[in-house]
């Protein structure tokens, strides 16, 4: 019996098989390739995070003479690949004289480096001018000093007389935060930022110079062990996390009372663990909704048999089926539903990770727990889809049969009780609750950035979504209800003299066209939120990257060997769209040293994007027509306006270095506008005025940055520009590509560009499924109804009528409401993540081209179920009939 069932289950219903077979497939598919594109971001937030830090720990001595003995538990409790001994000294000031006059600072640090630590930690430095060894000066200590390469300064030590050394060289120091973080205090304690006057010597001068001091004020000198560990690390950032904490556990038990470890890499770790945490929530938000509605197809697919499994069940009950007979029956379909479905899904999953994440993602176990998950989920949803409602008919049917009205049902009990409406007020409170605070980005302790993260973000689209989903259910049923008329008029184009009647057969059957409508709007819903979310998030990475660039190609140096002096010769190479130079000074806004970057506000624009986010006002062409209509204008970030309590309009006197004394000379600049954020500009405290004014002020023209669009790509047209400036001591070429690659490894880090194919092409799926499948089943059940109308004489065009005002109003419906629902969904997430973008998006970008191809889909998938229907009507009614 069981062989006989299996057979004419393949016999006679390949249809609905196939059909609950690739829902089943297209869940599993969905939800393991989701898990494995969420493990492979997280292995890539690991492997970025890992190359970023400068120096993975800095274990600060006791005293020196506990080195031997801390270097060699660090060889026990790790292998690394480096470790250097670093020494800190306090001092009182630096003092130089240059031009003729004499320059001091306030308190700042020595460090001694040996010859070998630049090459071992790279990141910690990078070369502006002179020799990359020996004494080396901070740029900003340089420009405090007014001094050169060849230039002297006194260092004043604490408690010693002076010691006097001559400047080698000028560096930049990228990582200040981290290099002079202050280790073992507790947070709050160490300084908000570290020492404005840095010089470095070379080991063996700086124990000269600092020994003595050690001897006589031990507490202003320190030791530390700079050391990068292996990185063999787990990919999941929070097992990686976990266990570089472990190293350094180990390390401290190891040499207690000798040292404490300063663990930048486990504090990285630890904000890349959180974003990682945070982008999870988000891929499971944008893909989860795919999942759901092909759960949800595949429950539709496998109730459009309930009657014909009705009959079956009362077939085998009269004849004498036990319950466990029919249940072992319905099994059958279910096992083949569930086995065919996932294993259909995992083949479709290895070929998408084969054609999205080439590698061994597929064994790594984060991915193997997604795909196993999403099989026990596959198997799950067949017993759901077809054994329970089988079982429940049996112990039911009686029941129910006898109790059978006609009119009216009953309302569900989310209808009842508004839940649609409370989620709506859920969404729109928590929408402006957290809109601004969703993801944050702060200072740790240790000077490495980490991310305060708000899940409760995710709670207003969440709730829109589901929302507006039954507020649409709701609507749409009272509106079939009470709208035949209107109903009427719309289809009238259609149905004609049989729009009242038609009208009055899609109000009856309101329940199966609204599921329909849902469906459809769901899926179109899904593709054009992810569609419109992951293009903005693509192209406002771009935009991030270009900020912290400057352009696509940017060329930066200092005003003693300036890029703009080989500005005729960058311009003229090819590739070049366009090309500007822009000044970068360093002012004194009261005692506080600050960026000014100097542009052309007239043609800035040629060579990068100027963003009306970057103003306050929103504004971008306003604000630089107005700095151009004022030579002494100036643009004033938010935050030196907050410090200083300014007011536009104000006068402000800014001191500027001129180029023939090197002395700092006031200059008055009127406030004319803030600025939030510039290209290449810090994102606290800096300053944006005219090019030409501050020229004339300071006695040079020269641009220490020149920033070009170009008009292919961008590395190439870098490796030619790199050519150019080679001989300029200092200058450094950097193009957008490489920047958006190693800027951050949170969450605008990540690509999403095979993510978005993934699920943009599930996307198309679902809704072709969603618009044409659910419109064949639909029409399948009532094809009883169309060949009795056949059979009193109804004309092939008249039953054409009904079948096309079907699928109209399920494919237009379904699509104007995905489309609402879809943008809405895409704006409320791309607000509340408005912290992860720098700037924010200003509008929301729109895939037209992917828009037209979802909706041919739709429209090729509905005019196939309207088309394969009509082709029914061909055949003799009284044939048709026999058939059902």
């Amino acid at each position: 019996m069981l062989r006989t069932w299996f057979k004419g289950i393949l016999t006679y219903r390949p249809g609905r098989l196939l059909g609950s077979i690739s829902g089943v497939a297209l869940t599993v598919a969905l939800l393991a390739s989701l898990g494995a594109f969420i493990a492979s971001a997280g292995a890539s937030m690991t492997q970025r995070a890992v190359q970023e830090v400068p120096a993975d720990w800095q274990i600060q001595l006791s005293h020196p003479s506990d080195a031997k003995a801390v270097k060699a538990a660090v060889g026990k409790a790790t292998p690394y690949t480096a470790l250097e001994q670093v020494g800190y000294a306090d001092v009182k000031g630096l003092i130089a004289t240059a031009g003729g006059t004499v320059q001091t600072t306030g308190p700042g640090k020595v460090l001694g480096i040996s010859a070998a630590y630049r090459a071992n930690f790279p990141l910690e430095f990078r070369q502006l001018v002179g020799a990359n060894q020996g004494v080396l000066v901070a740029q900003q200590t340089a420009a405090n000093l007014h001094v050169k390469p060849g230039d002297r300064v006194s260092i004043e030590r604490v408690g010693l007389p002076p010691s006097e050394v001559i400047v080698d060289g000028v560096v930049d120091l990228p990582n200040a935060d981290s290099l002079f973080q202050a280790i073992g205090l507790p947070a709050g304690a160490a300084p908000q930022a570290p020492p404005d006057n840095v010089l470095l010597l070379p080991d063996a001068q700086w124990q000269r110079i600092f020994g003595p001091q050690a001897a006589v004020r031990p507490d202003s000198v320190h030791t530390q062990f700079h050391v990068r560990i292996g990185h063999v690390l787990p990919a999941d950032p929070a097992a990686a996390n976990q266990f570089v904490q472990q190293l350094a556990h180990s390390l401290e038990a190891r040499i207690v009372g000798r040292g404490i470890v300063g663990n930048i890499l486990a504090t990285r770790l630890g904000s890349v663990q959180a974003d990682a945490a945070y982008g999870n929530v988000l891929f499971l938000f944008l893909g989860l909704p795919g999942a759901i509605l092909a759960v949800l197809l595949t429950m539709a697919i496998a109730s459009s048999g309930a009657n014909r499994r009705r009959k079956e069940q009362a077939l085998l009950r009269i004849r004498g089926a036990s319950v466990q007979t029919i249940i072992g029956l319905e099994a059958i379909e279910a096992l083949i539903v569930a086995l065919g479905g996932v294993v259909l899904g995992n083949v479709l999953t290895l070929a998408i990770h084969r054609m999205f994440l080439p590698g061994n993602e597929l064994i790594g176990k984060s991915a193997l727990f997604w795909t196993v998950s999403a099989s026990l989920m596959g198997f799950a949803l067949a017993i759901a889809a077809i054994l329970y409602p089988a079982w429940k008919e049996i112990h039911h049917s009686t029941v129910v049969s006898a109790q059978a009205t006609v009119g009216r049902g009953r309302k569900a009990l989310w209808q009842k009780v508004y839940l649609d409406i409370l989620l709506l007020v859920i969404s729109g409170v928590e929408f402006w609750r957290t809109a601004s605070t969703g993801y944050q980005v702060v200072l740790a302790p240790e000077g490495i950035t980490t991310t305060s993260v708000n899940y409760e973000a995710f709670v207003a689209p969440l709730c829109f979504w589901l929302g507006a989903v039954l507020f649409s259910t709701r609507f749409l049923e009272g509106w079939m209800s009470g709208g035949r008329k209107i109903l009427a008029r719309m289809l009238n184009p259609v149905a004609r003299e049989l729009s009242g009647v038609v009208s009055s057969s899609l109000s009856r059957q309101r329940l199966l066209i609204v599921r329909g409508i849902i469906l459809v709007a769901l899926a179109v819903s899904f593709a054009v939120s992810t569609a419109v979310f992951n293009t903005t998030y693509n192209a406002q990475s771009h935009v991030d990257a270009e900020l912290t660039n400057g352009a696509d190609v940017t060329v930066t140096g200092s005003i003693m060997s300036a890029p703009s002096t080989r500005f005729g010769e960058l311009q003229a190479l090819p590739g070049v769209a366009a090309i500007q130079p822009m000044q970068h000074r360093l002012v004194y806004v009261g005692n506080d040293l600050q960026d000014m970057y100097g542009i052309d506000p007239q043609t800035i624009g040629q060579a990068t994007n100027i963003a009306n986010a970057y103003f306050v006002g929103g504004n971008a062409q306003g604000t630089l027509a107005k700095l151009s209509k004022q030579p002494d204008g100036v643009l004033v970030s938010e935050e030196t306006v907050k410090d200083y309590q300014l007011k536009l309009g104000d006068k402000i006197n800014l001191r500027l270095q001129n180029i023939k004394d090197h002395q700092y000379h006031v200059v008055p600049f009127h406030f004319i506008g803030i600025v939030r954020e510039f290209p290449t500009a810090p994102k606290d405290s800096f300053l944006v005025a005219n090019r030409s004014y501050i020229g004339q002020e300071t006695g040079s023209d020269a641009s220490e940055i020149v920033l070009m669009r170009a008009k292919g790509n961008p590395e190439a047209l870098a490796s030619r520009a790199k050519t150019v400036v080679s001989s300029l001591a200092g200058a450094k070429v950097t193009d957008i590509n490489s920047t958006q690659r190693t800027i951050s490894s949170g969450l605008t880090a990540v690509d999403l560009h095979g993510l978005t194919r993934l699920e943009l092409g599930f996307a198309v799926l679902l809704a072709a499924a969603s618009t044409g499948l659910i419109l064949a089943l639909g029409l399948a059940e009532r094809r009883r109804t169309l060949a009795v109308l056949a059979a009193l004489g109804a004309k092939k065009r008249q039953l054409g009528a009904f079948v096309w005002s079907e699928g109209l109003v399920i494919l237009t419906g379904g699509s104007l409401l995905g489309v609402i629902l879809g943008l809405g969904v895409a704006e409320m997430l791309v607000k509340v993540l408005t912290g992860v973008f720098d700037p924010p998006p200003e509008v929301l970008s729109i895939p037209w081209g992917y828009l037209v191809l979802l909706a041919a889909a739709a429209i090729s998938s509905t005019a196939a179920a309207i088309f394969g229907t009509n082709r029914l009507f061909h055949r003799p009614a009284i044939e048709e009939m026999r058939g059902l």
